[in-house]
């Protein structure tokens, strides 16, 4: 389908400009329709063949009041005929609806960038919303761009009136003519849009058709405007032959729940309280019954993580899915998980804070309070997710660690991860691990008088763990509860002695799961001055300005962590070979900080919590300004 769509695209007349890439960017008032706009034009490229990255950016507020600029509602797509990981530093092209976009957005967009406004929305009322104190049609402010100017909404109230729709309600389908504009511009097929809408909107055949002529006007506006005369395309990728979908973070997330169920031949209990900008794992979740996943929304955040505990208790692979504000209500119930010591998964989404913060927006800001947000010595396995489609695997990898470690682990995305898509090629599932633990069914201890017992308590003594036996198996009948416990029977013991032993095998237990991992794969240049350390959504950035440096001449290395804690073994000795190691991150620096201590290394932090991912360009400033810091620091010797 993809080289068909290609050709017939290619074979109109006036055959388009053949570019390698292009970054857009939707924009327009929360109710317009921008996310939809966006994600449509994205799916039809990933149809298309091309390799993509996306940035929804959503205002803050739910109801932040229309017109303005806080209730701009955006959506950037980077579309490609290459790999590439990011949504692009800026946009090519911006889309504006109204002047609260254009004001919000405008600083994006690329000097001498193609800038296409709704003028119907540029009224007195409007500008005044957005705090314009003239308008910018005509002041010339613009005049460092192409401007396009066109009357979206007229136009699709005009192509929607013969259907016998309202003003009012083809006003709604605006978003659909700006569509059909850029649709057009980068030569994109017109038939999985219309097949979309024709199957989004059937049960409403006025809405359909309002959505289809909307579309196909603003279409062919753009084939019949000389402003639009010139088209362009962005050819299909070249990306390994396989199956593939188009799939954002949560979703992936999902899915690999669901295969780590799968794979370690468990039913799932996932406990969750609606959050942004996790919510969205639950309503995917809530789809697989038929895989043995149950769902439950619980009353707030403390059940929801205490119902996950107890389903790990029965023998389940508990979950819970919460934002930054839930894990700080959590910590409780995670502290019992540490000494209860069963496997449970705490995932966190991360997103602007503290206290609600910016619910929209991401950050990579929870690490401190992953690895010390709990009462006690409460150590815990720390996962961390770096893509999109990387997600699905963290979530296995999180899940194989709390079975068979028989451990409570936090697993980090952010928001970023969460509502950014990629094209992923779907794993063979013969290939995936199979991370199935035994549960205990028999008596593992002999009393002194040779009674048969089973102690909750007895170690592996490879792992650590302690045997996992469901409530109701015969003879083996045991409590738990977040009194201290005594190594090997579980009876409760206060003693000073015992305490400290069981704090230092819950250590010992999480510190020993740095043999488990494997070695770490330095990128780039081994004998660079220059090393990256990088950890979650920083990948993509960083990834981008690794090959930009380097394709210039000049060297860096890079080295990416998925494993928080315990650290990778071999991490102090690889740090160490660099005179200079740059640690970016969507926090104020809480991973420098620990580098730092734990390995006595000089790392510099590049801090950024602005709710906006790292560009790949200020990653490459980051570098050049630590290879500058080494010359002049050579020159003064």
């Amino acid at each position: 389908m993809t080289d068909i769509a290609m050709r017939a695209v290619a074979d109109r007349p006036g055959d388009p400009e053949q570019i390698d890439h292009i970054v857009i960017r939707f924009a327009g008032d929360s109710g317009d329709g921008m996310q939809l706009t966006g994600d449509r034009f994205t799916s039809a490229s990933a149809l298309f063949g091309n390799d993509l990255s996306t940035f929804p950016d959503y205002p803050a507020e739910i109801r932040a009041p229309a017109g303005t600029v806080n209730g701009v509602s955006s959506f950037q797509v980077h579309i490609s005929d290459h790999d590439i990981t990011t949504p692009g530093d800026a946009p090519g092209v911006l889309v504006a609806m109204n002047p609260a976009a254009l004001k919000a957005d405008l600083g994006r967009l690329v000097q001498g960038g193609t800038l296409i406004l709704n003028v119907d929305t540029f009224d007195e009322r409007n500008l005044e919303k957005a705090d314009f104190a003239s308008n910018p049609l005509d002041d010339g402010s613009l005049n460092g761009y192409r401007v396009i100017k066109v009357p979206m909404t007229a136009l699709t109230k005009e192509a929607a009136a013969p259907l016998g729709v309202k003003p009012r309600d083809a006003d709604r389908s605006k978003n659909f003519f700006a569509l059909g504009l850029v649709s057009f511009m980068y030569s994109r097929p017109t038939e999985p849009t219309l097949a979309w809408i024709d199957d989004k909107y059937g049960k409403n055949d006025l809405v359909r058709q309002s959505n289809r002529a909307a579309y196909l006007a603003g279409y062919h506006y753009g084939e019949t405007t000389e402003e639009f005369g010139h088209r362009f395309m962005v050819k299909p990728a070249h990306l390994p032959p396989g199956e593939y979908t188009n799939i954002n973070g949560n979703t992936a997330l999902a899915w690999g729940l669901v295969a780590a169920a799968q794979l370690a031949k468990l039913p799932l209990t996932l406990g969750s309280y609606p959050i942004t900008p996790a919510s969205d794992i639950l309503h995917e979740l809530s789809k697989h019954k038929n895989f043995g996943v149950r769902t439950v929304q619980a009353e707030d955040e403390i059940a929801a993580a205490a119902l996950a505990i107890g389903a790990s208790f029965a023998g389940h692979l508990g979950i819970t899915t919460t934002s930054g504000p839930g894990v700080a209500l959590k910590s409780e119930a995670t502290s019992l998980a540490v000494s209860l010591e069963l496997p449970f998964l705490l995932i966190d989404i991360q997103r602007g804070g503290p206290s609600t913060g910016l619910p929209t927006k991401t950050e990579a800001a929870d690490l401190n309070i992953a690895m010390f947000g709990r009462h006690g010595e409460a150590p815990l396995p720390i996962v961390a997710s770096y893509s999109p489609s990387h997600c699905f695997f963290a979530a296995i990898e999180a899940a194989r660690i709390a079975l068979k470690y028989r451990t409570p682990v936090i697993l980090l995305s952010d928001g970023f991860l969460a509502n950014g898509t990629e094209p992923w090629k779907l794993p063979d599932p013969s290939l995936l691990p199979d991370i199935s633990v035994p549960f205990t069914t028999e008596y593992n201890h002999e009393a002194p008088d040779g009674t048969p017992e089973f102690w909750p308590y007895l170690r592996d003594p490879e792992t650590l763990a302690r045997p996992w036996a469901i409530p109701g198996t015969p003879g083996l009948m045991h409590r738990v509860g977040g009194i201290e416990k005594e190594d090997g029977s579980g009876n409760i013991n206060y003693s000073p002695a015992n305490h400290e032993t069981m704090v230092h095998l819950r250590a010992a237990k999480v510190a020993g799961i740095a043999n488990d991992l494997p070695p770490l794969e330095v990128h780039g240049d081994a004998d660079a001055d220059v090393c990256i350390l990088g950890w979650g959504s920083t990948w993509a950035a960083i990834d981008a300005a690794v090959q930009r440096t380097r394709r210039r001449g000049d060297k860096v290395a890079w080295v990416h962590l998925m494993h928080l804690n315990p650290l990778p073994r071999d991490l102090g000795d690889i740090l160490r070979r660099f005179r200079r190691v740059i640690v970016p991150e969507l926090n104020m620096g809480q991973l420098c900080r620990i580098v730092r201590a734990e390995y006595l290394v000089d790392a510099k932090s590049v801090s950024k919590v602005q709710g906006l991912p790292f560009t790949a360009l200020e990653i490459e400033d980051a570098i050049e300004a630590a290879r500058s810091e080494l010359s002049e620091l050579e020159e003064q010797s």
